[in-house]
């Protein structure tokens, strides 16, 4: 599956229809370049990871101690959709779909210009995916990096959901280690099996810590790719299969990890709500796809993980 499908899947579960169950549906063969998009789900989706990438990193450069900057492909993407078509097609031309790095790199403060000159000798943002992680420019923006960041998302408020609050209690299934009940509705931060190898072998090969931070509605839990590794080792959290569904149609199962909450650290809570803007996108042939774009809103980070990039800025020092 090419890197532009792969990234615009969407869980099964996370589709508002299906074309074979509603019958005729005006957009379904909707042509952009040569794909099709079987409907605005994929889009909206699209615009909440970029959002939540955002947010993130300007709450980490509004504390003014430390900055972050967008390193993984999705994260320096164009918007437009059809710019976006057209960058994951170079990205696949260049042997790059098939490597993973975080979304987020995180940095101190004092190192702004360095890392900004760096950036700038390599073309911008834009041009790190293409920039293979043995130059010599990458390892040394490498180097002064505190923290990555693999950004995950979910159009749920957290706190809203059913079994949010609840204590985790000896599961069977679990062989009697702490969960909840198959099928509860409470916040999990999600970890792909195709992710979790890739992510390590990053962490591995250039010593920097990372986190996963799960981007809710109202709020954004994280942890350590090494704490989710001792829970998915030690059977804390077991595999399940789901089904992503690419804009083409295409369906694939992969393995993911749900981890509770309840073993993450809170990131931090959204103090102002983004908007839900109506946008399109239009074909060639004056056809419109419509979809929803979120846009604005603020997150301030949590004082544990202000403590937490504090211990990475002192041992990196």
């Amino acid at each position: 599956m090419r890197l532009f499908e792969r990234l615009l899947s969407v869980g099964a579960e996370d589709i508002d229809f299906s074309p074979q169950e509603r019958g005729f549906i005006e957009w379904y063969e909707f042509l952009l370049n040569p794909r099709r998009l079987r409907g605005s789900d994929f889009l909206m989706r699209w615009s909440q990871g970029v959002w939540s990438e955002r947010r993130i990193i300007q709450a980490v450069q509004e504390t003014e101690k430390f900055f972050a900057v967008p390193y993984g492909p999705s994260s320096v993407a164009p918007e437009d959709i059809r710019a976006l078509e057209i960058y994951f097609e170079r990205l696949d031309k260049a042997g790059l779909g098939r490597s993973k790095r975080p979304d987020v790199l995180i940095f101190k403060s004092s190192v702004q210009g360095e890392v900004d000159a760096l950036i700038r000798t390599i073309g911008g943002p834009s041009e790190l995916p293409f920039t293979p992680e043995d130059d010599e420019r990458l390892r040394e923006l490498l180097k002064v990096a505190i923290l990555a960041v693999e950004c995950e998302n979910s159009l749920w408020k957290a706190k809203r959901m059913p079994q949010y609050g609840l204590a985790l209690k000896p599961q069977k299934r679990l062989g009697g280690k702490p969960g909840l009940r198959k099928g509860a509705v409470s916040p999990t931060l999600i970890l792909k099996e195709e992710d979790r190898e890739l992510l390590q072998a990053w962490q591995d090969a250039n010593g920097i810590p990372v986190h996963i931070w799960h981007v809710f509605y109202d709020a954004a839990f994280g942890i350590s790719l090494d704490r989710a590794q001792e829970l998915i080792r030690d059977g804390y959290i077991l595999p399940e299969s789901q089904v992503f569904q690419a804009p083409s149609g295409a369906t694939t199962k992969k393995t993911i990890y749900r981890i509770y909450y309840q073993h993450a650290y809170e990131v931090g809570n959204t103090t102002q709500e983004p908007e839900l803007v109506a946008k399109y996108v239009e074909d060639k042939n004056g056809h419109i796809l419509p979809y929803v774009h979120f846009e604005g809103g603020k997150i301030n980070l949590s004082s544990e993980t202000l403590q937490l990039l504090d211990s990475y800025a002192n041992e990196k020092s």
